[in-house]
């Protein structure tokens, strides 16, 4: 790999290793190998090497040669920490593939790929757990750092190099990890916390018959007690370890009888540390049918497998996507001992979702994404690549897992801009870059949606990947009867309620009569957009960024979306003195608000940003919703993905028109993607559900054809425009962003770099221009868009922008500026 070759070396022939560090680097660096490490080395093995003076890295090798570099001294390499590869060749090939294609450099990649744990650096703070185990078996230097962790509570890699007096440290850390003793820095930031579970042990002087035969007789006097003990007697017998909720459960004890027992010295509660992980388990069953319409699906895309791997599954909401895809995991994984990557694009799918497969599958899927914490990654991480889960069911991080036979990828509402990671490098579409997974495997992909992305209806249209349609939704129910109301008109009529129209109002009253469930959406968080003083027109702004701020009353405070800045409300106007302070602009938290006023007897909740920053707080609020505890819902794009609800029989739009002026190329598809997916959640079971939009724009072509259900419409209007104004797919698009702190600076080097790439590209090349927000987190910004058209040989395009790249960087005046690239920024 990368010019090496992994040939079989003897034993005290030099080799050298080239390794990617964790780090943003344009090259990877050559090391040299101790003749003793000769036979350990191996590629995707993580090494301990020096870099810099005296920073030390966990890298990995990705390749091996007997050739030295020629421009620098190679030094040797420290230690190697794995007795295995911790990364797979195929995964080394994807990485690859998504540095060049994505343009960025490896170590982003790795960065990116790899759980905390597994790349160690010197500067990376240990910890002890707190439910570590004082009875496991350490070595001397084990014990060493354990004790000194007792005392001293934290301890860098540096440090512990110290208290041993050696460098070779890091397979000793990688151990205790391994022993789960300790935790690294990023488990600390996050306040990890292990999962407690209580157990019930029975005192053993009643593992004697004599002695527990007199128990039973003390114990007739008291029914409940001598039920919990049966009860243990009972599952004991199954060898393993007896839960207090399992016993209670069993037993039907109630808990005083159970603290009467532990009283007593009968029983024994003792708290353990459980896996937040499901436990494994090999029982596959899929108790269901599917109906013709399914079944039909099912066989076009079997069929279409045989020509094409990619397959675009298109059927409309509600219309039974997930049962198909469930027929077609059991089908891959009943063949054989292969995996499946089912992929989601937001956790707020997973937690509904996960729920619903595992019914058929068991515990046998993974779960991955971002909000794990780094132990429980690492658990998934290995569990994987031990073959241990069949079903691996994650976020768009969840490509980057060391899969062992993947056969086939389901891209779950493939349409959806959550696929995309905007920041930091690799800026990578999780859709596309499954689609390469998949060829590096020989496996295929199924890409699901109810409003399929431009460019993927387009490729289906055209031949490149199969089509299979699902026209009706499940059961026959019908779509949801959908209504456009006119803001302008309500207001004029004087009907307006707060910011419901009368048709509304009288939608959510006739739903909450029946006792049925209400989602309303609105695409803005906060309580109002901006403040503005009526005298003046002042408006608080971000002092790092170029964005008003919006006042949020949860926290009474303004707060900026982009980098997080706060600073308390305004109610005198500090530009002219002036007390009228308006607020303008609406959020979920004031339609919240407003609605508490006019049914002051039901329960509402908000799911938003705001809402759910905790690991389970978005469980927490859709299991409510699911349990019929909340009556409305009020939630941004959120509850537009995929979410599921039997009693769900409306929808409320607030205000369309946010999505429809938004000045983008896909305004107008985003905008039907997600309200036709907002539409979607409605009526999902028997009854037909209904939809209210409201909007100032009711002739908008984009709201008709939400309301007609016409993706076609859509489709021909949007690929007409695209193709006249040469936008993807007709075109290659690749955003270059130019960042400084110094305006002044940031013009010379836009206008330099602008100029430089025009020369090269001509036309293709537009701007450089200010950005809809200039000023982010104190840096200015403009930005370069090149433009190739599809005949475009797009590599060359990259190879030629690299280099022009490198020269702009190398050049005195700009080397202080920075470029961030985007490939396909959309």
């Amino acid at each position: 790999m990368n010019g090496f070759e992994n040939d079989i070396f003897t034993e005290r022939e030099t080799l050298f290793v080239e390794v990617i560090l964790p780090l943003s680097l344009a090259k990877n660096y050559t090391y040299r190998v101790p003749f003793d490490l000769n036979d350990q080395i191996e590629i995707g093995k993580r090494v301990v090497v020096q870099f810099g003076k005296h920073k030390i890295y966990t890298a990995l090798i990705s390749g091996i040669t007997t050739k030295p570099p020629t421009i620098y001294e190679a030094k040797y390499i420290l230690d190697v920490i794995d007795s295995a590869p911790s990364v797979t060749p195929t995964q080394l090939k994807f990485w690859a593939w998504m540095t060049d294609y994505y343009m960025c450099n490896e170590g982003d990649v790795m960065a990116a790929a790899l759980p905390a744990s597994l790349k160690l650096a010197s500067e990376t703070i240990l910890i002890l757990r707190e439910d570590f185990d004082d009875h496991v078996e350490l070595s001397e230097k084990e014990q060493i750092i354990i004790s000194t962790l007792k005392k001293q509570q934290k301890l860098t890699v540096n440090d512990v190099s110290k208290l041993l007096g050696q460098k070779t440290i890091y397979p000793i850390i990688n151990n205790l990890l391994d022993k789960e003793l300790i935790l690294v820095a990023e488990e600390v930031i996050q306040k990890y916390k292990p999962l407690m579970k209580s157990f019930i042990i029975l005192n053993e002087f009643y593992n004697d018959e004599e002695n527990l035969k007199q128990l039973f007789n003390v114990l007739d006097r008291a029914p409940k007690q001598l039920d919990a003990l049966l009860a243990y007697i009972k599952l004991n017998k199954a060898g393993i370890p007896i839960a207090k909720e399992q016993l209670l459960e069993e037993s039907n004890c109630g808990p005083a009888a159970l603290k009467a027992l532990t009283d007593k010295d009968i029983f024994t509660v003792l708290k353990r540390p459980v896996s937040r992980l499901a436990a494994h388990d090999d029982d596959f069953s899929v108790n269901f049918t599917l109906n013709d319409g399914q079944q039909n699906a099912l066989n076009q895309i079997n069929n279409a497998f045989e020509e094409k791997d990619v397959v675009l599954l298109h059927g409309v909401t509600a219309s039974g996507k997930t049962q198909v895809y469930i027929k077609l995991i059991e089908e891959i994984i009943n063949k054989s001992d292969s995996q499946v990557l089912f992929l989601l694009p937001e956790i707020a799918l997973t937690t509904q979702i996960v729920e619903r497969i595992k019914k058929y599958f068991g515990n046998s899927i993974g779960v991955y994404h971002s909000k794990f914490n780094n132990s429980e990654r690492v658990e998934i991480w290995n569990k994987v690549k031990h073959g241990a889960y069949k079903v691996i069911l994650g976020a768009r991080s969840a490509v980057f897992l060391p899969f062992q036979d993947l056969k086939l990828i389901v891209v779950d509402e493939e349409h959806e801009p959550s696929y995309k990671q905007y920041d930091p490098a690799p800026r990578y579409q999780a859709r596309d870059s499954a689609i390469y997974l998949a060829h590096l495997y020989k496996a295929k992909v199924i890409l699901g949606s109810a409003t399929p992305s431009l460019e993927s209806y387009y490729n289906a249209l055209n031949g490149k990947y199969g089509l299979v349609e699902m026209k009706e939704r499940f059961g026959g129910v019908q779509l949801p009867n959908q209504q456009v109301v006119s803001i302008a008109e309500e207001t004029k009529k004087k009907s307006m309620v707060s910011y419901f129209s009368s048709v509304l109002i009288k939608d959510i009253d006739l739903a909450l009569s029946k006792k049925e469930q209400i989602v309303l959406f609105q695409n803005r968080r906060g309580y109002a957009t901006i403040l503005i003083c009526a005298t003046c027109g002042y408006t608080p702004k971000c002092v790092n960024c170029d964005v008003s701020l919006t006042y949020h009353k949860s926290s009474g405070k303004l707060h900026c979306h982009y980098c997080g800045y706060l600073q308390s409300s305004v109610n005198i106007c500090p530009a002219c003195g002036s007390v009228h302070v308006e607020q303008k602009g609406f959020g979920t938290e004031r339609i919240e608000e407003e609605l508490r006023l006019l049914y002051p007897e039901i329960t509402i909740a908000r799911l938003d940003m705001d809402t759910t920053r905790t690991k389970n707080g978005l469980q927490q609020i859709l299991t409510d919703f699911q349990d019929k505890k909340t009556d409305i819902l009020i939630g941004t794009q959120m509850v537009a993905k995929g979410l599921d609800f039997d009693n769900l029989s409306l929808i409320g739009v607030i205000n369309a028109d946010t999505l429809l002026g938004y000045p983008d190329f896909r305004a107008y598809e985003r905008s039907y993607q997600l309200l036709a997916q907002v539409a979607g959640r409605a009526g999902r079971r028997a009854d037909q559900g209904n939809v209210c939009i409201q909007t100032y724009d009711a002739d908008n072509r984009i709201i008709k054809q939400v309301v007609d259900n016409d993706y076609l419409g859509m489709y021909n209007d949007e690929i007409a425009e695209r193709e006249k104004f040469q936008y993807p797919p007709f075109s290659r698009m690749i955003f270059i962003s130019v960042k400084h702190k110094d305006s002044n600076v940031l013009d010379r080097a836009a206008a330099n770099l602008g100029q430089t790439l025009k020369a090269k590209f001509g036309q293709r090349v537009l701007g450089p221009e200010q950005p809809l927000v200039s000023r982010v987190r104190n840096l200015y910004i403009k930005q370069i868009i090149i433009k190739a058209d599809k005949h475009t040989a797009i590599h060359k395009v990259k190879n030629v922008l690299r280099e022009t790249l490198t020269e702009f960087n190398a050049t005195k005046d700009f080397k202080s500026v920075i470029i961030q690239i985007d490939v396909d920024p959309y």
